[in-house]
């Protein structure tokens, strides 16, 4: 008997104040600029 696998997902919508707007754009601006970091770190060291 073969088992079936449902998948579901949800979205939402948000509606952020203009101060979480900031701390968002800032928060994710650090995080991409940390990854980048990681990556580069990653390329150089596969080299």
């Amino acid at each position: 008997m073969k088992t079936k696998i449902i998948k579901r997902a949800y979205k939402f919508r948000i509606y952020p104040t203009l101060e979480q707007i900031s701390f968002f754009a800032k928060s994710f601006g650090c995080v991409r600029k940390v990854h980048n970091l990681m990556l580069d770190d990653r390329k150089k060291a596969y080299e």
